[in-house]
């Protein structure tokens, strides 16, 4: 089979360089291996299509760390305020919630997604629509490098392409497609690639918890509390927020936004001690006043829901790091209160985690997003290497990048004729 453009991935950046592409005229033929496309952004809308965030550019460029500048360049053409003209160009309206994160009106990821693939496969201007192909697994290519190999359910199929979209998606959530299986494809034709790691995932606690703990509270959150994470004596992280206890550590919205900089301390130390703050409106001086108060016959638990509201998972983490001496000691129980030390040893594997790290270097492609090793080859999505916390930005960016790599191959074949 000969194709102008071959997309291969049904996700977000997929989509939109099918997209820019279907728009300008140019025959698309998508390829994916599942049975359907966008089924990770069906999945992530379960909860509420988080589409991006509404905070100042600056802010927005600045949650993408290291690779601030690279995202930044991608989403001054497909930022956030055009994420949200593109929704309602497909008839979903937008608001922004009292977190600052944009939702459709409906809160649903399904009614976008279907009139997104009615647009593609009938595009405004009766150009040729998209074609889509599904359960088509990427094998990579000929020994002679010029030709697609996919596994089908009718056997292999090879495509020949003037161009080649590749958004394969990372390394999480491999039941939904996005697995890692095309890293050594890619390496083996020298494109440099880093290691996929789990992001915005949870993480194990030094020792685990113990059994009396994780069968009451696994599965509880932490509500209205802090994490401050220091490297080197110097604050990296401090925010307010909840996260839940899991049978073998944490995760959930506060440890996920800390994910980044703890993988990255565990990597380079073994290890890495956020201190929670479970009274974060309360001022030291006012914990310890409220815990050195005398309390007569009272139970020490029975003190610290009375005196500072404390009770549940709260106190039985207190009880779960300090132990019965400094439990019973002010200075020490108070302190702990406002910073307790909670280990963490290991990230969770990729698979658990809502996105994932590393992927194909911004060095090792053009502005355009096409690969230097592979002309015509470009790359898009969370199969690049960057990362971002939940909130809009990873969705965001898969646009943003689907774009520029949409305007890449037009820029290709234009300088191809």
């Amino acid at each position: 089979m000969n194709s102008d453009v071959a997309i291969i991935g049904g996700g977000p950046a997929g989509l939109m360089a099918a997209e820019v592409l279907s728009a300008a005229g140019v025959p698309v033929n998508l390829y994916d291996a599942m049975p359907s496309v966008g089924r990770k952004f069906l999945l992530a809308g379960k909860g509420g299509m988080n589409l991006t965030h509404s905070e100042p550019a600056d802010r927005f460029a600045g949650r993408y760390g290291e690779r601030r500048q690279q995202i930044e360049a991608l989403l001054a053409d497909f930022g956030a305020a055009v994420v949200r003209a593109w929704a309602q160009g497909l008839g979903v309206e937008t608001f922004v919630g009292s977190s600052g994160r944009v939702f459709p009106t409906d809160m649903k990821a399904a009614p976008l997604l279907r009139a997104w693939l009615q647009r593609l496969r009938h595009p405004a201007g009766g150009g040729p629509g998209v074609r889509f192909h599904m359960r088509h697994r990427w094998l990579g290519w000929t020994d002679d490098g010029r030709t697609l190999r996919f596994e089908t359910p009718s056997g292999e199929q090879r495509v020949q392409a003037r161009a080649v979209v590749l958004a394969l998606g990372g390394g999480s959530w491999a039941r939904l497609g996005s697995n890692g299986a095309w890293v050594p494809l890619l390496a083996a034709r020298g494109v440099a690639v880093a290691p996929l790691l789990p992001a915005n995932c949870g993480f194990d606690v030094a020792g685990g918890w113990s059994e009396h703990f994780r069968s009451r509270f696994a599965g509880q959150p932490f509500k209205n509390v802090a994490i401050r994470f220091e490297t080197d004596a110097v604050p990296a992280f401090d925010r307010q927020g909840e996260f839940v206890a899991t049978q073998t550590g944490v995760e959930g919205s506060l440890v996920y936004a800390a994910s980044a900089l703890v993988r990255q301390q565990i990597v380079r130390a073994g290890e890495a001690t956020l201190l929670l703050d479970l009274l974060p409106a309360w001022t030291p001086e006012r914990v310890q006043r409220e815990v050195a108060h005398p309390r007569g016959s009272r139970s020490l638990s029975s003190h610290l829901k009375s005196r500072l509201g404390l009770d549940g998972i709260k106190t039985a983490a207190l009880y779960e790091r300090l132990g019965k001496d400094a439990m019973n000691d002010p200075v020490q129980l108070a302190a702990a209160i406002k910073a307790l030390p909670l280990t963490l040893v290991a990230a969770r594997p990729i698979d658990e985690a809502i996105s994932s790290a590393g992927g194909v270097l911004f060095e090792a492609l053009d502005s355009g997003l096409m690969c230097e090793q592979l002309p015509g080859v470009f790359c898009a999505g969370e199969m690049l290497d960057w990362e971002a916390p939940t909130g809009g930005y990873l969705l965001t960016s898969c646009l943003a990048s689907g774009h520029r790599a949409g305007q890449g191959v037009l820029d290709w074949l234009q300088r191809a004729k």
